[in-house]
């Protein structure tokens, strides 16, 4: 587990951008389980949508990638890194995200070949899949 400390250490993200609270489960370079508790208070929803408010999918999928992030940095061999988006593939929403839900983010690292590599992520709101879809990364 990684708390919020532990997370604001490891990710170069900082608030308003940091969309991780607490990292649940951990598998140095193989997967990590996330939260993200989704409040009213977030600033994205003053704009998305005023009187509808809903998570964008770009801050989900954003959100995804910081978990695996931390699946990675928190090794050794990749700690200090930076961990970069290369590619976002069949990614499907299938779930609007509300404020006070709470996001359950699931990232496993499929493959890593040199500094490219690509990891399947999930998103849930309970029991229900809000978005999927494969995250291609490079370390820098």
């Amino acid at each position: 587990m990684m708390d919020i400390m532990q997370i604001l250490q490891t990710l170069p993200h900082k608030y308003p951008f940091l969309l991780v609270d607490k990292i649940l489960e951990i598998e140095p370079e193989k997967y990590a389980k996330g939260l993200k508790n989704v409040t009213f208070n977030e600033p994205f929803f003053q704009g998305h949508f005023p009187g509808n408010p809903i998570m964008p999918g770009v801050l989900i999928v954003e959100a995804l990638a910081q978990v695996g992030a931390c699946a990675l940095l928190c090794s050794e061999k990749y700690r200090g890194k930076l961990i970069l988006f290369a590619g976002i593939d069949r990614m499907r929403f299938k779930r609007r995200v509300l404020p006070g839900d709470t996001l359950i983010l699931e990232v496993s690292i499929i493959k890593i070949k040199g500094n490219i590599g690509k990891g399947k992520a999930v998103a849930y709101v309970a029991d229900e899949i809000a978005a999927e879809g494969e995250l291609t990364f490079a370390v820098s």
